[in-house]
């Protein structure tokens, strides 16, 4: 499993870099320590993915420590990205839905 979503994790930062979605520059502290879920009060969607999903989850694989077994990342996605528009985000979606799929051990096929 660790293995699996090590290359999603990279999938979702290549696809947050071609896509123009990754920042250079990390949000404020102050952004970073939302407790709003998403911090959506103060990042948007690829933010959040970039700054608290991705280093989150490398942390918890580099130190081989247990990884959430819930994950729900993929209705929040479809929600942000569908009102932008852009046929492109459904990579990110795919992305998103076999990070949540493979954390709570859900094998059907995505949606």
């Amino acid at each position: 499993m660790h293995d699996e979503l090590t290359v999603l994790l990279r999938s979702l930062e290549a696809e947050l870099r071609i896509q123009g979605r990754w920042d250079d520059a990390p949000p404020s502290p102050e952004a970073l320590r939302s407790t709003q879920p998403f911090a959506c009060d103060t990042l948007s969607l690829d933010q959040w993915l970039q700054w608290i999903l991705l280093p989150g989850l490398d942390a918890l694989l580099d130190e081989r420590r247990p990884l959430p077994t819930t994950c729900a990342i993929r209705p929040m996605a479809e929600e942000i990205y569908r009102q932008q528009d852009d046929v492109r985000t459904e990579r990110i979606i795919v992305i998103v839905d076999a990070i949540d799929r493979l954390l709570t051990g859900d094998t059907r096929a995505s949606h």
